[in-house]
C-alpha cells in the first residue's frame, strides 16, 4: 500500500504586512522502500568504516540532522534515532519522512551494519536527533527552506533546539539558503559558542550560484561534493564557504522503510563529515569543537587548486588520517591531471583512481613523519655517523 502524505505547511504570502494562507493538505505519495544492495558500495570501499570502527563508533554522541526528518522503519536505523522534534508540524517527534532526504542523511552517519548488504554509516554508534524542518527540494534534490519570514524563523529554531534540548554534540545541515538570514546565523553562532561542530552542506546550485548559507556562516564546515574520482561534482558550488570535500555523488544511502536508493548532492557529502565528528567526538573527548574541526580539516587529502581553494576548501575528507594522526601535517596540493575524470571506466576502476589518490596524499604524510623521525635522531647524536653514536650513547653524562 502506497504511503500518503498530507503536507499541511502553511503557504504564506505577505501583502501590505497581512500573512495570507494558501489552502492546506495536498496529498501526495511518500517515498517508498528501495532495493537491497548486497555489494559495498564504492564510497564506502573508500572511507573502510570497519577500518574505523577499531578507533572510534561514535558511542555516546549525538548528531541532530536538520531536514526532513528519519524514518526508523528502516532496520539499519533501529535503535539509532531518538525521539527528536518536529517542527514542520509542530509534534515533538521527528522520526517520520516523506522524502526521504534526512533519512539518507542519517543512515550515512549512523546506519548499523547489516549481512546483506555493505551499505552502512561511519558511525554507526552514535545517536540520531531528527529535527524535520521542511520538505521543499529543489531540481536537484537539495534540502531548501523557502523563502519566508515564518520559514526562517523555523528553521532558526531548530537550530536553537537542537543545540540545546536536543544535547547535540554534531549538527548536520544538509539545508541551503540562497542569502544569509540574521536569525539562523545567530542560531548558529550560538551553537557554536555551545561546543557543537555545525556542519553544512555548501550547495547544489554550481559554479555560477555564489555563497550558499547556513555553509557561509562563520564556523561552519562547509562541505562540497566530489564523484567517484575525486574531482568536484559540477553542481557543488564552490566559495568561500567550502572547507571541505567528501564523496556525494552517485552514493548508496538507506531508503524510507528498507533497503537503498542512489543519491547525489551535496546533501549527502556533508553527513560523511559530520560522521568523521562524531568518531573525533568519542576519540577524542576532551577536544574543543575547535580542536574538533582542525583535525578534520588538516587531515584532508590535498586536492587541486592550492592548500585551500573555492572548489575543495582544503581538500578531502579523511576519516581515518583525522582519527589516527595527532595533529596531521598541511599537506601541497596536487596537479589537476593527478584527479582527472576516468571516461567509460566502470563504478569499480573510476574507485581505484580515487583511492590511489587518496593514499598518495596519506604517503606524503607518512614521508613527512620519517624526515622530521630523521632530522630529530641526527640532531640528537650531532650528526655523527651511526657508529660513532653508539659509543657515543653509551658514556655516561
Amino acid at each position: 500500500m502506497v504511503a500518503v502524505r498530507w503536507v499541511a505547511a502553511l503557504v504564506v504570502g505577505v501583502l501590505g504586512g497581512v500573512v495570507v494562507p494558501v489552502m492546506p493538505a495536498v496529498a501526495a505519495p511518500c517515498l517508498g522502500a528501495g532495493t537491497v544492495t548486497a555489494g559495498v558500495p564504492a564510497e564506502l570501499r573508500a572511507y573502510s568504516p570497519e577500518r574505523l570502527a577499531g578507533l572510534a563508533t561514535g558511542a555516546g554522541v549525538r548528531v541532530a540532522v536538520v531536514d526532513s526528518g528519519v524514518d526508523v522503519r528502516n532496520p539499519q536505523l533501529k535503535g539509532r534515532v531518538a525521539a527528536g522534534r518536529d517542527l514542520l508540524h509542530g509534534a515533538p517527534d521527528g522520526r517520520r519522512d516523506c522524502v526521504g532526504h534526512g533519512t539518507a542523511v542519517a543512515g550515512i552517519i549512523a546506519g548499523l551494519p547489516d549481512a546483506g548488504t555493505g551499505v552502512r554509516g561511519l558511525a554507526p554508534g552514535a545517536t540520531i536527533v531528527p529535527v524535520r524542518v521542511t520538505e521543499d527540494t529543489d531540481t536537484r534534490g537539495q534540502q531548501q527552506i523557502p523563502r519566508s519570514r515564518s520559514s526562517a524563523d523555523a528553521f532558526a529554531e531548530a537550530i536553537r533546539w537542537a543545540a540545546g534540548a536536543g544535547d547535540a554534540d554534531v549538527i548536520n545541515i544538509s539545508l541551503v539558503m540562497p542569502e544569509p538570514d540574521p536569525a539562523v546565523r545567530d542560531a548558529v553562532a550560538a551553537a557554536i559558542r555551545a561546543g557543537v561542530v555545525v556542519v553544512a552542506a555548501a550547495g547544489n546550485g554550481g559554479a555560477d550560484a555564489g555563497v550558499a548559507y547556513p555553509a557561509g556562516f562563520a564556523g561552519v564546515v562547509g562541505v562540497g561534493a566530489v564523484g567517484q574520482d575525486g574531482v568536484l561534482a559540477d553542481y557543488s558550488q564552490p566559495g568561500g564557504h567550502v572547507d571541505i570535500a567528501a564523496f556525494g555523488d552517485q552514493v548508496t544511502v538507506l531508503s524510507p522503510v528498507r533497503g537503498h536508493r542512489a543519491v547525489q548532492g551535496t546533501s549527502f557529502a556533508a553527513p560523511y563529515v559530520s560522521a568523521t565528528a562524531a568518531l573525533l567526538r568519542e576519540r577524542f573527548p576532551d577536544d574543543s569543537a575547535q580542536e574538533i574541526v582542525d583535525r578534520l580539516l588538516r587531515s584532508a587529502d590535498p586536492a587541486p587548486g592550492g592548500v585551500r581553494s573555492s572548489r575543495y576548501g582544503v581538500g578531502l575528507l579523511n576519516p581515518y588520517r583525522a582519527l589516527s594522526e595527532a595533529a596531521g601535517p598541511v599537506v601541497a596540493a596536487v596537479p589537476q591531471q593527478a584527479v582527472a575524470p576516468v571516461v567509460a571506466a566502470g563504478r569499480g576502476v573510476a574507485w581505484q583512481r580515487a583511492g590511489v589518490f587518496a593514499a598518495g596524499g596519506a604517503g606524503v604524510a607518512v614521508l613527512a613523519g620519517v624526515v622530521a623521525a630523521v632530522v630529530a635522531r641526527g640532531r640528537r647524536r650531532g650528526w655523527r655517523a651511526a657508529a660513532d653514536t653508539h659509543r657515543h650513547d653509551r658514556m655516561p653524562g
